[in-house]
Protein backbone atom coordinates (compact mmCIF):
# COMPACT_ATOMS: atom_id res chain seq x y z
CA UNK A 1 0.00 0.00 0.00
CA UNK A 2 1.10 3.62 -0.49
CA UNK A 3 2.37 5.74 2.51
CA UNK A 4 0.70 8.51 4.10
CA UNK A 5 0.09 11.24 1.72
CA UNK A 6 1.38 14.56 3.67
CA UNK A 7 -0.27 18.39 3.30
CA UNK A 8 -3.49 18.61 2.63
CA UNK A 9 -4.87 16.69 -0.15
CA UNK A 10 -7.77 15.45 -0.93
CA UNK A 11 -8.92 12.14 0.57
CA UNK A 12 -11.35 9.26 -1.18
CA UNK A 13 -13.01 6.67 1.34
CA UNK A 14 -14.52 3.98 -0.35
CA UNK A 15 -16.75 1.61 0.58
CA UNK A 16 -16.31 -1.89 -0.74
CA UNK A 17 -18.96 -4.19 -0.57
CA UNK A 18 -21.30 -2.65 -3.23
CA UNK A 19 -19.25 -0.27 -4.52
CA UNK A 20 -15.95 -1.98 -5.69
CA UNK A 21 -17.05 -5.25 -5.65
CA UNK A 22 -20.50 -7.03 -6.43
CA UNK A 23 -20.58 -9.78 -3.86
CA UNK A 24 -23.62 -8.77 -1.93
CA UNK A 25 -25.00 -11.66 -2.43
CA UNK A 26 -22.36 -14.06 -2.22
CA UNK A 27 -22.74 -12.64 2.23
CA UNK A 28 -26.26 -13.00 1.95
CA UNK A 29 -25.51 -16.56 0.57
CA UNK A 30 -22.98 -16.83 3.11
CA UNK A 31 -25.09 -15.95 6.29
CA UNK A 32 -27.66 -18.22 5.76
CA UNK A 33 -25.88 -21.20 4.89
CA UNK A 34 -24.05 -20.46 8.70
CA UNK A 35 -27.59 -19.62 10.49
CA UNK A 36 -29.76 -22.70 8.54
CA UNK A 37 -26.67 -24.50 10.65
CA UNK A 38 -28.77 -23.34 13.86
CA UNK A 39 -32.19 -23.51 13.02
CA UNK A 40 -32.91 -19.78 11.43
CA UNK A 41 -34.09 -19.05 7.98
CA UNK A 42 -33.18 -15.76 6.56
CA UNK A 43 -34.75 -14.49 3.36
CA UNK A 44 -32.92 -11.95 0.90
CA UNK A 45 -35.39 -8.84 1.53
CA UNK A 46 -35.03 -9.39 5.23
CA UNK A 47 -31.39 -8.97 4.55
CA UNK A 48 -31.40 -6.01 2.54
CA UNK A 49 -33.88 -4.32 4.56
CA UNK A 50 -32.56 -4.61 8.25
CA UNK A 51 -29.21 -5.97 8.29
CA UNK A 52 -27.38 -5.02 4.58
CA UNK A 53 -24.82 -2.61 6.15
CA UNK A 54 -23.78 -4.46 9.08
CA UNK A 55 -20.50 -6.21 9.46
CA UNK A 56 -20.48 -9.89 10.42
CA UNK A 57 -20.65 -9.53 13.63
CA UNK A 58 -23.21 -7.55 14.48
CA UNK A 59 -25.05 -8.77 11.47
CA UNK A 60 -25.23 -12.21 13.31
CA UNK A 61 -25.71 -10.52 16.87
CA UNK A 62 -29.29 -9.30 14.96
CA UNK A 63 -30.12 -11.81 13.38
CA UNK A 64 -29.50 -14.56 15.77
CA UNK A 65 -31.47 -12.00 18.53
CA UNK A 66 -34.28 -11.17 16.25
CA UNK A 67 -35.39 -14.69 15.61
CA UNK A 68 -35.18 -15.55 19.51
CA UNK A 69 -31.55 -17.59 19.86
CA UNK A 70 -28.59 -17.11 22.30
CA UNK A 71 -26.35 -14.43 20.73
CA UNK A 72 -23.41 -14.18 23.16
CA UNK A 73 -19.95 -12.95 22.28
CA UNK A 74 -18.83 -16.47 21.60
CA UNK A 75 -21.89 -17.64 19.40
CA UNK A 76 -21.62 -14.65 17.58
CA UNK A 77 -17.61 -15.14 16.96
CA UNK A 78 -18.41 -18.84 16.42
CA UNK A 79 -20.59 -17.47 13.94
CA UNK A 80 -18.36 -15.24 12.30
CA UNK A 81 -15.50 -18.13 11.69
CA UNK A 82 -18.05 -19.70 10.08
CA UNK A 83 -18.84 -17.48 7.11
CA UNK A 84 -15.47 -16.71 6.63
CA UNK A 85 -14.27 -19.74 4.53
CA UNK A 86 -17.75 -20.32 3.03
CA UNK A 87 -17.68 -16.61 1.52
CA UNK A 88 -13.66 -16.89 0.65
CA UNK A 89 -14.45 -20.71 -1.20
CA UNK A 90 -17.09 -18.63 -3.52
CA UNK A 91 -15.04 -15.71 -4.67
CA UNK A 92 -11.97 -17.48 -4.96
CA UNK A 93 -14.32 -19.32 -7.39
CA UNK A 94 -15.80 -16.11 -8.99
CA UNK A 95 -15.69 -12.90 -7.68
CA UNK A 96 -17.33 -9.99 -9.56
CA UNK A 97 -15.71 -6.58 -9.76
CA UNK A 98 -17.82 -3.34 -10.78
CA UNK A 99 -16.42 -2.42 -13.84
CA UNK A 100 -14.90 0.70 -13.09
CA UNK A 101 -14.44 0.63 -9.96
CA UNK A 102 -10.69 -0.02 -9.64
CA UNK A 103 -9.94 1.97 -12.21
CA UNK A 104 -11.40 5.10 -10.34
CA UNK A 105 -9.35 4.34 -7.38
CA UNK A 106 -6.38 4.53 -8.84
CA UNK A 107 -7.31 7.65 -10.95
CA UNK A 108 -8.01 8.91 -7.18
CA UNK A 109 -4.52 7.41 -5.68
CA UNK A 110 -3.06 9.54 -8.62
CA UNK A 111 -4.68 12.97 -7.34
CA UNK A 112 -4.88 12.35 -2.93
CA UNK A 113 -5.05 9.68 -0.26
CA UNK A 114 -7.63 6.78 -1.10
CA UNK A 115 -8.89 4.75 2.06
CA UNK A 116 -11.42 1.64 2.28
CA UNK A 117 -14.15 1.86 5.00
CA UNK A 118 -15.74 -1.42 5.18
CA UNK A 119 -17.45 -4.21 7.22
CA UNK A 120 -15.80 -6.42 5.57
CA UNK A 121 -13.11 -8.44 7.31
CA UNK A 122 -9.52 -7.75 5.67
CA UNK A 123 -8.58 -10.75 4.32
CA UNK A 124 -11.76 -10.60 2.08
CA UNK A 125 -10.62 -6.68 1.57
CA UNK A 126 -7.00 -7.96 0.40
CA UNK A 127 -7.92 -10.84 -1.45
CA UNK A 128 -10.15 -8.59 -3.71
CA UNK A 129 -7.47 -5.51 -4.05
CA UNK A 130 -5.03 -8.00 -5.31
CA UNK A 131 -7.28 -9.62 -7.65
CA UNK A 132 -8.55 -5.91 -8.80
CA UNK A 133 -5.31 -4.83 -9.48
CA UNK A 134 -5.19 -2.18 -6.95
CA UNK A 135 -3.19 -3.14 -3.68
CA UNK A 136 -0.84 -0.28 -4.40
CA UNK A 137 -2.95 2.57 -4.86
CA UNK A 138 -4.61 2.29 -1.47
CA UNK A 139 -3.01 4.27 1.85
CA UNK A 140 -5.11 2.72 4.53
CA UNK A 141 -7.46 -0.30 5.45
CA UNK A 142 -10.52 0.28 8.17
CA UNK A 143 -12.07 -3.21 8.02
CA UNK A 144 -14.24 -4.58 10.10
CA UNK A 145 -11.52 -5.52 12.94
CA UNK A 146 -10.55 -1.69 13.71
CA UNK A 147 -13.23 -0.24 15.17
CA UNK A 148 -15.95 -1.48 17.51
CA UNK A 149 -19.04 0.11 15.65
CA UNK A 150 -20.33 -0.80 11.88
CA UNK A 151 -22.07 1.81 10.16
CA UNK A 152 -24.56 3.79 9.82
CA UNK A 153 -21.66 4.79 13.40
CA UNK A 154 -19.33 7.02 11.74
CA UNK A 155 -16.40 5.67 14.07
CA UNK A 156 -14.94 3.96 10.61
CA UNK A 157 -14.53 6.89 8.69
CA UNK A 158 -13.52 8.96 11.67
CA UNK A 159 -10.62 6.14 12.27
CA UNK A 160 -9.42 6.89 8.28
CA UNK A 161 -9.36 10.49 8.78
CA UNK A 162 -7.56 10.32 11.93
CA UNK A 163 -4.96 7.80 10.15
CA UNK A 164 -4.53 10.15 6.98
CA UNK A 165 -4.02 13.32 9.28
CA UNK A 166 -6.82 14.79 7.09
CA UNK A 167 -10.11 16.93 8.18
CA UNK A 168 -13.81 15.92 7.10
CA UNK A 169 -13.56 19.29 4.47
CA UNK A 170 -11.05 17.36 2.60
CA UNK A 171 -12.48 14.16 2.05
CA UNK A 172 -14.96 12.68 0.07
CA UNK A 173 -16.56 8.84 0.87
CA UNK A 174 -18.13 6.97 -2.08
CA UNK A 175 -20.88 4.63 -0.77
CA UNK A 176 -23.59 2.57 -1.76
CA UNK A 177 -25.80 1.58 0.69
CA UNK A 178 -28.32 4.04 3.07
CA UNK A 179 -26.06 2.91 6.43
CA UNK A 180 -22.92 3.85 4.61
CA UNK A 181 -24.23 7.52 3.50
CA UNK A 182 -25.37 8.19 7.03
CA UNK A 183 -22.01 7.14 8.69
CA UNK A 184 -19.97 9.27 5.97
CA UNK A 185 -22.65 12.39 6.73
CA UNK A 186 -22.42 11.44 10.58
CA UNK A 187 -18.33 11.92 10.30
CA UNK A 188 -18.44 15.58 8.35
CA UNK A 189 -17.37 13.81 4.92
CA UNK A 190 -19.39 14.87 1.90
CA UNK A 191 -20.98 11.68 0.63
CA UNK A 192 -21.06 10.66 -3.40
CA UNK A 193 -23.35 7.03 -3.79
CA UNK A 194 -23.79 4.86 -6.32
CA UNK A 195 -27.93 3.46 -6.78
CA UNK A 196 -25.77 -0.15 -6.93
CA UNK A 197 -27.91 -1.14 -3.89
CA UNK A 198 -30.84 1.15 -3.49
CA UNK A 199 -32.85 3.93 -5.41
CA UNK A 200 -30.89 7.09 -5.86
CA UNK A 201 -33.92 8.53 -4.12
CA UNK A 202 -33.53 6.74 -1.23
CA UNK A 203 -29.60 7.38 -1.16
CA UNK A 204 -30.09 11.34 -1.59
CA UNK A 205 -32.59 11.60 1.14
CA UNK A 206 -30.15 9.54 4.11
CA UNK A 207 -27.84 12.76 2.56
CA UNK A 208 -25.58 11.54 -0.46
CA UNK A 209 -24.90 15.01 -1.83
CA UNK A 210 -24.54 13.59 -5.31
CA UNK A 211 -25.78 9.71 -7.12
CA UNK A 212 -24.82 8.02 -9.30
CA UNK A 213 -26.12 4.89 -10.86
CA UNK A 214 -23.08 3.20 -11.44
CA UNK A 215 -19.53 3.55 -10.39
CA UNK A 216 -18.32 3.20 -13.91
CA UNK A 217 -20.17 7.00 -13.95
CA UNK A 218 -17.88 8.81 -11.84
CA UNK A 219 -14.72 10.09 -11.94
CA UNK A 220 -12.56 12.19 -9.79
CA UNK A 221 -13.48 15.46 -10.60
CA UNK A 222 -16.81 14.88 -9.99
CA UNK A 223 -15.68 13.41 -6.98
CA UNK A 224 -13.74 16.74 -6.12
CA UNK A 225 -16.97 18.47 -7.10
CA UNK A 226 -18.94 16.79 -4.31
CA UNK A 227 -16.03 18.08 -2.08
CA UNK A 228 -15.75 21.44 -2.97
CA UNK A 229 -19.36 21.78 -3.01
CA UNK A 230 -19.48 20.75 0.40
CA UNK A 231 -16.70 22.61 1.53
CA UNK A 232 -18.51 25.71 0.46
CA UNK A 233 -21.59 24.62 2.28
CA UNK A 234 -23.70 23.94 -0.34
CA UNK A 235 -27.16 22.04 0.14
Amino acid sequence: MRGTHQGAVTVYLFDFNGVLVDDERVHFAAFREVLERRGVSLDEPTYLEKYFAFDDATGFRSMLRDAGKPHDDALVAECVAEKLPVYMRAVERDLVLFPGGFELVRACAARGAVGIVSGALRVEIDFALRRGGAADAVTTIVAAEDVTACKPDPAGYLEALRRLGASQRDAVVIEDSIGGVRAGCAAGCAVVAVAHSYAASALREAGARDVASHVRELDVERLEAARLDAARGGA
